[in-house]
């Protein structure tokens, strides 16, 4: 019999709802995921019925959502730390489709245009440059400069 509320998928760690941070600063994983729930593996030690606050990046960018721990259990001991899976249900629904991520515009255009090209000889709008001042006018800016300061 099937409990959830709401189907699940699998998430690929390349993809933004791959992972997510806790709000006090903690790295989460996230290996499925629904709209109204997700399994995370983490590093933190986080205890069944705690509520909490967690950074995602969904379809509808980033947010953060109310989430209380349903379980949790030890996957892996290592000799400086244990890694814990934990299965999180939002206080309200997510969307966790993976497509419709917004990409920047550039990826989208299949080809970027061209700017101008540097002109062959100088139109009558480029700046002229005149001549270097000569040694007396050069002489006498350092001196404004020491009156100035």
């Amino acid at each position: 019999m099937e409990r959830r509320r709401a189907p699940r998928r699998r998430v690929s760690a390349d993809e933004p709802l791959g992972h997510a941070r806790l709000r006090t600063g903690g790295k989460l994983r996230v290996v499925e995921a629904s709209g109204c729930g997700a399994l995370m593996e983490t590093t933190e030690r986080l205890l069944p019925g705690r509520h909490l606050d967690i950074h995602v990046v969904s379809a509808e960018g980033r947010m953060l959502v109310r989430s209380r721990v349903a379980r949790a259990f030890v996957v892996k001991v290592e000799p400086d730390s244990v890694h814990y899976q934990v299965a999180f249900s939002f206080d309200r629904a997510v969307d966790v489709r993976a497509a419709g991520y917004a990409l920047p515009s550039p990826l989208l255009a299949s080809e970027t245009e061209r700017g101008m090209p540097y002109p062959d000889r100088p139109s009558s709008r480029d700046i002229e440059f005149t001549e270097a001042p000569s040694a007396e006018e050069s002489s006498a800016l350092p001196i404004l400069a020491s009156r100035l300061v």
